[in-house]
C-alpha cells in the first residue's frame, strides 16, 4: 500500500516538472522563432535630400538621418527594412506604388495621387524648415513671399500654404535651378529643411546665401502608407518602435550627419574656389600656347626656307640644284645680255668604281672637293650646279683658250690628282662637253636645251674611252633630235599603224619544214620612212617606252594567231620580252595568261624569248618570272645566248626550254674557225643538258650544213627567210 502511494507521488512530481518546463520554454521558443523570422519592410524615400536621405558614393547604399531613425524604429518593431529610391515626382504618387510598403517623409496624412487616403506614423523627429536668401535684399512679409521649393517637396508645400495663405510657391526640379531663380530675382527666398541646408550650403558658389535665423515652421518627420488594413498594421507596429527611440539617440544622429562634410566638389566648385589660380594657370597656358604657336611658325618658316634651299641647292655639296641653276642662269643671262658665256657639262668616268673601291664616303668627299675647288674660281655672275650623282654643270664667262687652260690646271687637274695626292694609286678621269651660248640663247632662254647640247659633246668624249673636253658638234645634236622625234612619236605610230608586226620563219633544216616563227617589229615612219629596229629599240628601252611597243606586238600576234586558228592553222610564234618589261609592279605571266584566254589560244602557241643579259642583270626577278611562265604552260627561250658574261652560270640557274644562239655573234669577228669550235661545243653542251636549241643569224648553206653536222637542226636566218609582213608570210 505504501509503495502504491510512493508511485503516485513520483508521477505527480514528474507531471508538475513537465508542465513547468512547457510554461517557461514556450515564450523563449516563440521569441526565438520571431527573431529568426522578422518581417521585411520596403521603405520608399527621395534620395536628393542629403543628409536626410542620400546615396553613399562609396557603398551605393541609401543612408542619412531618416534612414538611421527609421531603421532603429523598425528594429524595435520587429522589422528588417530595405530602403529604395522613389522614381515618382512626388510622395503622393509614390504612395500608389505597391513596391513600397511605406513612404517617407510626411508631415501629416495626405491623399495619394489616385485619391486614396493615407495613414502616417508617429513623429520620428521635428525638422525645422528655414528660408535662404541671397543676402542682397530685404525680404517682404511672409504672406507676401515668393518662395522657391523643390518639386519633390509637394507635401511640405501644402503645409506652407495652410500656415501662410498669401505665400506664392514656385517649384523647381533641382537645387541649381532654384538657386539661379533666387539670384535672378524670380523668387525672394528658398525653403527647405535646415538639415538639407547644412549640406547644400557647403557648395563654394553658394557661400553668399544666407540662412534666415528664425525657422518658418517645424514639420513632423513621419512614415506613411495607404489607409488599408495592411498599412494600418505596419504603422501601428512602427509606432511602438518609435516610442522606444530615445531623444538622445535622435540628437546624436542629427549631429553626426549635419557636421559631416558630405558635399563632393565638382569641376565648377574647384574653379570657383581656386579661380585666381585657375585664371593664372589659364593665362600661363595661353602664354605657352602663344609662345608655342610663334615658335612653331618660326620653325615652319625656317623649315620652308630650308626646303626652298634644298629645292635650289644640293644637300651634299652645297652647289645649286638643277632647279636653282635654271633660275640663276636665266637671271644672269637677262642681267648680262652682252657677256659671252659658255656652259660646261662634266662628269667623272667610272665613278661607280670610286665608290666600290674607296667607299661611298670617299666618293662624297671627292664631289665636295670638286665643288669647293670650282666655286673658288667663280664670280658672282657665274654659277655651277650638281645635277645628280657625279654630273655637274657650270656657267662661266667665255674667256678664251687661256681661261680654259687655267681652269683645267687649277680645277680639273686638282680633281684628277685627288686620290694620288692622298697616297692612293687612282687618277680621276673627267669628261666634259662645252656649249658656247649663241645670241638666240639670250633671247629664248632654255637651260635644259643648252645642257642637252653640252651633253652631246660630253658623250663624244666618253665614247673615245679617254677624258678631257669637247665642244658641241651640231651634227650630233641633229641626230639626237631625230631620236627624240622617234621616241616621242611612238603613241601616234601605234595608233596609226606605223608600227607593224613582221614575221621571220624558223625551219627544221633536216626536214625543210617551217616549225615556228619569230615576231619582229618594224616602223614605217610617216616622214622618215622605214626605220631599222637598231635605230629605235635601244632608245625605247632607255626611255622606258619599250613596254608599250612590246605590248602592242603581243596583242597583234595574238590577233593573228586567233585568225589562223579559225582557219584551221595551228602555229607557234616566238615573241620578245625585253629586260625593261620585267618589273616588280608588272605581272608579265598574268598578262600573257589573260591574252591567251582573251583570244582563246593555247600556251604552246606562245614562245617567250628573254635575252641572256637580262637574266644576268636581274637574276632573281627574271628567274621568278620564268618559273611562273613555265608553270602556266609557256615555253621560254634564252635569247642571244653567249652575248652576256655569265652564260654557263645562267644555264645552271635558269629554267628555260630552249636556247637561242646568235651564230653571227660568235663568227662574224675574230677567228672564224675558233668561233665554229665554240658553236659546236655549245650545241653539244645544250643537247647534253636535255634542252632544245635554235641558231639564228644563219646566212649561208655552209653554216647550215655545219650546224646540222653538229646536231642542231632548228635554224633561223637570211639563208632561209628574211623578216616579212604578215601578208607575205601567209602566202608561204
Amino acid at each position: 500500500m505504501r509503495s502504491v502511494r510512493k508511485s503516485k507521488l513520483l508521477w505527480s512530481v514528474l507531471i508538475f516538472i513537465f508542465v513547468l518546463f512547457c510554461c517557461l520554454a514556450a515564450p523563449i521558443l516563440s521569441t526565438a522563432a520571431g527573431a529568426d523570422k522578422s518581417e521585411e519592410l520596403t521603405v520608399g524615400v527621395p534620395v536628393d535630400r542629403c543628409p536626410v536621405f542620400y546615396v553613399d558614393p562609396d557603398t551605393g547604399e541609401i543612408v542619412g538621418i531618416g534612414v538611421d531613425l527609421m531603421r532603429a524604429a523598425a528594429e524595435h518593431a520587429g522589422y528588417s527594412v530595405t530602403f529604395k529610391s522613389i522614381e515618382e515626382e512626388s510622395l503622393k504618387e509614390a504612395l500608389d506604388n505597391p513596391e513600397y510598403d511605406i513612404v517617407m517623409p510626411f508631415g501629416s496624412a495626405i491623399t495619394s495621387a489616385s485619391g486614396q487616403k493615407s495613414v502616417v506614423s508617429d513623429n520620428l523627429i521635428q525638422t525645422p524648415f528655414t528660408l535662404v536668401t541671397d543676402g542682397k535684399r530685404d525680404i517682404p512679409l511672409l504672406n507676401e513671399l515668393r518662395v522657391g521649393m523643390l518639386t519633390s517637396l509637394g507635401g511640405a508645400a501644402d503645409t506652407v500654404r495652410e500656415l501662410y495663405p498669401g505665400i506664392e510657391i514656385v517649384f523647381y526640379d533641382d537645387m541649381e535651378d532654384a538657386v539661379d531663380a533666387l539670384r535672378d530675382g524670380k523668387v525672394d527666398a528658398l525653403l527647405h529643411n535646415s538639415y538639407v541646408w547644412s549640406y547644400v550650403l557647403q557648395k563654394p558658389s553658394y557661400s553668399n546665401l544666407v540662412v534666415q535665423p528664425a525657422a518658418m515652421f517645424s514639420m513632423d518627420f513621419r512614415a506613411g502608407a495607404l489607409d488599408t488594413p495592411r498599412g494600418r498594421e505596419i504603422i501601428e507596429r512602427l509606432n511602438k518602435g518609435i516610442a522606444h527611440i530615445e531623444e538622445t539617440f535622435k540628437q546624436a544622429v542629427v549631429l553626426d550627419y549635419t557636421t559631416r562634410r558630405l558635399y563632393k566638389y565638382d569641376l565648377s566648385d574647384y574653379i570657383y574656389e581656386y579661380w585666381l589660380i585657375v585664371l593664372l594657370g589659364t593665362l600661363l597656358l595661353i602664354a605657352v600656347i602663344v609662345i608655342f604657336i610663334f615658335r612653331w611658325r618660326a620653325l615652319r618658316l625656317e623649315q620652308e626656307k630650308r626646303v626652298r634651299w634644298l629645292q635650289e641647292h644640293d644637300a651634299l655639296t652645297g652647289a645649286l640644284s638643277l632647279k636653282g641653276f635654271r633660275k640663276k642662269v636665266e637671271k644672269l643671262l637677262r642681267a648680262n645680255p652682252d657677256v659671252p658665256y659658255l656652259l660646261t657639262y662634266v662628269n667623272i668616268k667610272n665613278f661607280k668604281f670610286v665608290n666600290d673601291s674607296f667607299g661611298m664616303k670617299a666618293g662624297d668627299e671627292l664631289l665636295r672637293y670638286w665643288v669647293k675647288t670650282t666655286k673658288v674660281t667663280l664670280s658672282e655672275n657665274e654659277a655651277m650646279c650638281r645635277i645628280d650623282s657625279d654630273h655637274l654643270a657650270v656657267l662661266r664667262h667665255a674667256g678664251g683658250d687661256e681661261r680654259l687652260r687655267k681652269d683645267d690646271e687649277e680645277v680639273v687637274g686638282s680633281v684628277r690628282n685627288y686620290f694620288l695626292d692622298r697616297g692612293k694609286e687612282h687618277r680621276v678621269q673627267i669628261c666634259g662637253g662645252i656649249y658656247v651660248l649663241t645670241p638666240e640663247d639670250y633671247h629664248n632662254i632654255d637651260v635644259d636645251h643648252m645642257l642637252d647640247f653640252a651633253r652631246v659633246a660630253e658623250k663624244k668624249v666618253r665614247a673615245t674611252k679617254k677624258d678631257g673636253y669637247e665642244f658641241y658638234n651640231p651634227e650630233q645634236w641633229e641626230k639626237g633630235k631625230k631620236v627624240a622625234e622617234v621616241v616621242g612619236r611612238l603613241p601616234v605610230a601605234i595608233s596609226t599603224g606605223e608600227i607593224q608586226v613582221w614575221y621571220q620563219p624558223q625551219v627544221n633544216y633536216r626536214t625543210g619544214e617551217i616549225t615556228g616563227v619569230e615576231a619582229l617589229s618594224r616602223w614605217n615612219h610617216a616622214k622618215l620612212g622605214m626605220i631599222p629596229p637598231a635605230d629605235f629599240i635601244p632608245e625605247l628601252e632607255e626611255s622606258g617606252l619599250i613596254y608599250d611597243l612590246d605590248s602592242y606586238v603581243w596583242e597583234k600576234v595574238c590577233q593573228d594567231l586567233s585568225r589562223w586558228n579559225k582557219q584551221g592553222i595551228h602555229r607557234s610564234v616566238s615573241v620578245n620580252l625585253s629586260r625593261s618589261d620585267i618589273r616588280d609592279d608588272r605581272d608579265i605571266p598574268g598578262h600573257f595568261h589573260d591574252l591567251m584566254e582573251k583570244y582563246e589560244l593555247s600556251a604552246d602557241q606562245f614562245r617567250i624569248e628573254i635575252t641572256e643579259t637580262a637574266f644576268a642583270e636581274k637574276p632573281e626577278l627574271l628567274i621568278g618570272t620564268t618559273v611562273r611562265l613555265r608553270e602556266l604552260g609557256f615555253q621560254v627561250e634564252m635569247d642571244d645566248f653567249g652575248s652576256g658574261y655569265s652564260s654557263l652560270h645562267m644555264l645552271k640557274e635558269v629554267p628555260v626550254d630552249r636556247i637561242k644562239l646568235d651564230y653571227n655573234f660568235l663568227t662574224s669577228k675574230g677567228d672564224a674557225e675558233k668561233g665554229n669550235t665554240i658553236v659546236a661545243y655549245i650545241v653539244q653542251m645544250v643537247n647534253a643538258l636535255g634542252m632544245e636549241m635554235i641558231v639564228e643569224g644563219v646566212e649561208t648553206a655552209e653554216q647550215a650544213d655545219f650546224l646540222l653536222s653538229k646536231g642542231c637542226s632548228e635554224m633561223q636566218g637570211y639563208y632561209f627567210y628574211r623578216p616579212m609582213c604578215v601578208e607575205d608570210f601567209e602566202k608561204l
